[in-house]
């Protein structure tokens, strides 16, 4: 695309905030031809989406964030085809994206050399992270737009991922030329992100699509990536040990609240009388992902110190709940000596 006459991004000025519509849709498309922002919904949080294919719209994702460059970015496309331009699908991957997508589901496939895309998407790796979203919205953008948008969670790096659009207005206002509004999001946790080693799949990021239904399609035992031995080597977006996380420190496994604390309850047997929220009062873990970043913005806007955090059981969307979980909880960089 002839890029001569591109308008400059307006900075630090607010962004506008418009429900979908022909006009909306139209204005997020020119805006990301021109090398803008947009903060987008999907099916599983906000995204902040930029030409994948523009080397200095890529970058201010990372500026607009406070984003590592090391960690890199996911790649939303509006069908295989479109993903095939961009990264080799070998069978099984090629198996998964036929069956969940257009859903919460990211592949992390081999680039392919010449395809046009930004090397700071990649952050310097030979894979690329590719997804077709489901949410209605995304997919008009993507299809009118006729390219790859590489989008990020629409929030500062490390801290609480967006589910609606006042959570993207009040993290990066300033730093976006408009927020398409399509209320909160269905799913509320990231996508599940799979990689592929040697005809094997490995889960490098738990996340709306459990792994149980994944495995019931790919016919295999999906492996768990190990970061714990190798923090510091990151393959994949969300693998960072300190992210999703509020202002407030989270207690894990609490029981019951402090008399400081405000409580992220879970379940029929949440203790009474304790301010706080129910992230499903029926123990529905689909409920719970859903309301789990909301509720701890909820919360932390409240300006408390500590959440107090309920079990929640490690299985199912269970697996991804606690994996977020873990990792706002975690020791964080300006914490550590």
């Amino acid at each position: 695309m002839d890029t001569t006459n591109r308008v400059a991004p307006t900075a630090k000025t607010p962004a506008l905030i418009l429900e979908p519509d022909e006009y909306s849709m139209a204005k997020a498309v020119l805006s990301l031809h021109q090398g803008l922002l947009v903060a987008f919904p999907t099916e599983t949080v906000y995204g902040l989406g930029a030409d994948a294919c523009d080397e200095k719209a890529v970058a201010s994702i990372f500026a607009a964030k406070g984003r590592p460059s090391h960690n890199p970015l996911i790649i939303h496309v509006k069908d295989l085809a479109t993903a095939q331009r961009y990264g080799h699908f070998d069978e099984l991957a090629l198996k998964l994206a036929e069956h969940f997508w257009p859903g919460p589901l990211t592949l992390v496939v081999p680039r392919l050399e010449g395809a046009g895309l930004s090397p700071l998407v990649s952050a310097g790796l030979a894979t690329i992270a590719l997804r077709g979203p489901a949410n209605k919205v995304a997919r008009l953008l993507l299809e009118g737009f006729e390219g790859p948008v590489a989008a990020p969670s629409a929030n500062r790096s490390g801290l609480l991922s967006p589910t609606e659009a006042e959570h993207v207005e009040e993290m990066l206002g300033d730093q976006v030329s408009l927020i398409l509004d399509d209320g909160a999001c269905e799913r509320g946790i990231e996508s599940t992100i799979i990689g592929f080693e040697r005809g094997s799949a490995i889960v490098l990021r738990s996340g709306s699509l459990p792994v149980e239904q994944i495995e019931a399609v790919s016919g295999i035992k999906m492996q768990a990536a190990d970061t714990a031995s190798s923090p510091d080597k990151i393959t994949a977006p969300g693998q960072l040990s300190s992210h999703y996380a509020p202002n407030a420190q989270l207690r894990l496994e609490a029981t019951s609240a402090g008399e400081e604390e405000l409580m992220l309850a879970f379940g029929p047997d949440a203790p009474k009388g304790r301010p706080g929220v129910n992230l499903s009062p029926t123990g529905d873990l689909v409920e719970a992902a859903t309301n789990l970043y909301a509720y701890l913005h909820l919360l932390d806007d409240t300006g408390v110190e500590t959440i107090a955090v309920m079990p929640i059981p490690d299985k199912g969307l269970g697996v991804a709940i606690n994996d977020r979980l873990r990792r706002a909880a975690a020791l964080r960089p300006d914490d550590e000596e």
